[in-house]
């Protein structure tokens, strides 16, 4: 039953309409959720002043990270809650909570005017958007394949993935522009809100879009063939389906890992520990994830020709096999072009696997549980390994004072996502989906 409508058979229009209001949806939350990283430093000054940069730093990524300890809880909800009430309803609640985190975040006073105050309000709304992003990558990723044709899901699902380069890539650039053309001074009392406030915005607009689509029909009509109410889908996902969550759960570790660290965490070590500007990390990022944004779909289409693991295990190699020597180079002389260098090298192998693991995964769960089998595998690999990456790794560095720190956990992830990708098997999954839809 999964496979119940071939997406070939939806009207064109139809199939656009739903996969721009996944698309542009998704890039919204990405750039509300991800703004916090690119403006960690000047945010570290305003919320968080500390005897130390350093100190300061760590509250603000632990800030960061606290956004990452709902998400497992608002992905089984809202996962739950999406395969229940259905993809279209679940996606345009995304969207507003997380609107309303970035928005939060804009509007909060500094500490010098507040106090404790200040940094409360601030984990508050990073946990606001943590649980709103705890649903939107199932969502978005369950009604892309749905309305994908069967030989272009792993296209379809790609656009998931691209559209988070596209988030970062406006995230980042805003970042450069706001640098570059404000002082430091103006960056630091009002400049950096700026993206924050817009973000406020994109609440609406987002609704507005998402609002505008029909549900799934592969999940509507799912609901026709198997209308008696799930007990859990919590429940059918762990007891029924456990080796493929674990395998979506180690894919999502070596993509969530690559994500923080290359996009999210390499700017920050770029300013603290090699002395780069923030102009100069900030445009260096921002070429990284026009490279994501362009290549993922190529890889999703590569997949549906040359098949999701292949594609999967040359990446995943190719991508340890870069690492250590990129961070060498990086530490020997750093500069503009070596940080170039080392950000889009590294992130034309991520693209390779963050490209075809939307369909990847979502071909692993039965429609009807799909969004929750997502969440959970998505924000638990996401939480452990992605999000608290940035914490993990300047306590490291401040503990261990080596700055190969990064390319070591870097290379860590990669060992699970090799694994994951050698534990996958699709005609198990198959066998599995079509034993628990009969009975």
């Amino acid at each position: 039953m999964s496979n119940l409508i071939d997406g070939a058979s939806i009207a064109p229009a139809i199939r656009r309409r739903a996969v721009i209001a996944a698309i542009l949806g998704n890039a919204f939350e990405f750039f509300d959720f991800a703004i916090y990283g690119m403006f960690a430093v000047v945010i570290a000054k305003v919320f968080f002043p500390a005897v130390n940069d350093i100190n300061s730093i760590m509250a603000t990524v632990a800030v960061f990270g606290a956004a990452f300890v709902l998400r497992p809880i608002g992905g089984i909800l809202l996962g739950m809650y999406t395969d229940i009430a259905g993809r279209k309803k679940a996606l345009s609640l995304t969207v507003i909570l997380m609107a309303l985190g970035t928005g939060m975040i804009g509007l909060v006073p500094p500490y010098a005017a507040i106090g404790i105050a200040a940094p409360l309000l601030v984990v508050l709304a990073r946990l606001l958007q943590g649980f709103s992003m705890g649903g939107e990558f199932s969502g978005a990723v369950s009604m892309l394949i749905e309305f994908a044709p069967k030989h272009r899901r792993g296209l379809y699902g790609s656009w998931q993935m691209s559209s988070q380069g596209l988030a970062f890539s406006l995230g980042s650039l805003s970042a450069f522009l706001l640098t570059q053309g404000l002082s430091p001074e103006a960056l630091e009392s009002w400049g950096w809100r700026i993206p924050f406030l817009l973000g406020i915005l994109i609440g609406p607009i987002g609704f507005y879009i998402r609002q505008r689509v029909g549900e799934s029909p592969e999940f509507a009509e799912a609901l026709k063939m198997q209308p008696k109410q799930i007990r859990s889908p919590l429940i059918e996902v762990l007891s029924r389906f456990p080796k493929e969550m674990m395998c979506g759960f180690g894919l999502i570790v070596v993509g969530a890992a690559a994500s923080y660290v290359v996009i999210i965490y390499l700017p920050i070590f770029g300013v603290k520990q090699l002395g780069l500007t923030l102009g100069q990390v900030q445009l260096s990022t921002f070429l990284a994830c026009l490279i994501l944004l362009i290549l993922c779909p190529i890889a999703g289409y590569c997949s549906d020709r040359l098949g999701r693991k292949p594609v999967l295990f040359i990446a995943i190699i190719a991508y340890g096999l870069v690492v250590y020597p990129l961070f060498s180079h990086l530490l020997m002389g750093a500069s503009l072009m070596t940080m170039i260098l080392t950000q889009c090298s590294l992130a034309v192998c991520m693209s390779f696997f963050w490209g075809p693991m939307p369909a990847t995964m979502a071909e692993l769960f039965p429609v009807r549980i799909r969004s929750t089998g997502l969440s959970l595998s998505f924000n638990l690999g996401g939480a452990l390994f992605g999000g608290l990456a940035p914490l993990y790794l300047t306590y490291l560095l401040k503990e261990t004072g080596n700055l190969m720190v990064p390319a070591y956990y870097l290379l860590m992830s990669t060992v699970f996502g090799l694994a994951a990708t050698w534990a996958l098997d699709f005609n198990r999954a198959r066998a599995a989906q079509a034993s628990w839809q009969a009975g």
